[in-house]
């Protein structure tokens, strides 16, 4: 029997559907509604073999220069059951070309490299591509185990850290609504400081009010002042890592540890099961995020499916287009220019 793609346009339903696949929380609804409401468009769709569900992805779509007409983009999706992935992709891509005629159907899953499914999805066409938007190599810490061997799987500076900075006069909690200003003050600060690019204000805070219980924000409080936030999000199963920040106060008081171990803890406390760091590079955040475990995880990357015979002129313009993704925006200038060449 081939697989039915149906849209999805219940929410409770959607998420529920997510949750009972183990899905990530990037695929959640209000995940999506975020992308929506800032320059993206947005399709849930369900994959059933008759009346089984057998899959779903949240498929972002972003508009493209003609003939390009789009890029389509499953981030940490989709969610399928185990061994009918590679069915759930291919059924997602026929439908993403017959309805929104893309050029091209880009996937970061949330799966481990080295499984089979990788030989699998080459094996249907599916091409590894070197421009990533989430990286895959990071480290992911298994919400399983106990406490102490949490703690025990930690760096020795790590674990003296959490408890001088635990020690400091410091009280650590979640953010409610109106503490958010002040969080992001600070990311603005930490921003600068680093060197890198953040989104408007406006784009936190639909993150906060789209993805509600999903989306826990965690301080450092001074007194009043924030020195130091981090910001997840949370699917039934997992919770990933978003943004965070800290004052050169905080810093001093080392309050990211306390501050990370105490959203380590809350996250156990609602039974979730990984904890995602999002991504490991070779800077000086990556090497503190390594300290919190002895291991690393590598997921299986980002991978393409063509959908029209422009692909070869659209991937040769993908590293400039996915860049400014990261930064909110497409641009596609240079593709464009090469069509008309």
């Amino acid at each position: 029997m081939s697989l039915s793609v149906t849209p999805c346009l219940d929410r409770a339903l959607w998420d529920a559907g997510v949750n009972a696949l183990s899905g990530h929380p990037q695929q959640l609804w209000g995940w999506g509604q975020t992308k929506a409401d800032h320059g993206w468009s947005v399709e849930r769709v369900e994959v059933r073999d008759g009346g089984t569900t057998v899959g779903s992805a949240q498929v972002l779509l972003r508009k493209l220069p003609f003939p390009l007409r789009s890029l389509a983009y499953i981030p940490r999706g989709p969610q399928a059951l185990e061994g009918r992935e590679v069915e759930v992709l291919d059924a997602v891509a026929a439908h993403v070309s017959s309805s929104h005629g893309s050029v091209a159907l880009s996937i970061e899953p949330d799966w481990e490299a080295g499984s089979a499914v990788e030989a699998r999805l080459a094996s249907a066409g599916w091409k590894r591509s070197a421009n990533t938007i989430l990286i895959g190599r990071t480290l992911i810490l298994d919400l399983t185990q106990s406490t102490e061997d949490l703690l025990a799987g930690m760096s020795k500076k790590h674990r003296q850290y959490i408890r001088k900075s635990g020690r400091e006069a410091l009280d650590y909690r979640r953010v409610v609504r109106g503490e958010l200003p002040a969080c992001l003050a600070v990311y603005r600060q930490t921003a600068e400081r680093a060197g890198f690019g953040i989104h408007e204000d406006a784009y936190y805070f639909d993150i906060f009010d789209n993805l509600g219980e999903a989306s826990p924000v965690y301080a450092a409080f001074s007194g009043t002042e924030v020195v130091a936030f981090l910001w997840l999000s949370a699917s039934d199963a997992t919770s990933f890592e978003l943004y965070g920040g800290m004052t050169e106060e905080g810093e001093k008081l080392r309050a990211n540890y306390a501050l990370k171990w105490f959203a380590i803890e809350e996250m156990k406390h609602r039974g979730i099961t990984r904890y995602d760091f999002n991504g490991l590079l070779n800077d000086g955040v990556s090497k503190f995020k390594m300290g919190w475990a002895g291991h690393e995880d590598q997921l299986m990357g980002t991978w393409d499916k063509a959908l029209s015979p422009l692909y070869p002129v659209f991937a040769s313009a993908l590293p400039l287009a996915k860049t400014a993704v990261r930064g909110g925006r497409v641009l596609v200038g240079a593709a464009a220019a090469k069509l008309r060449r």
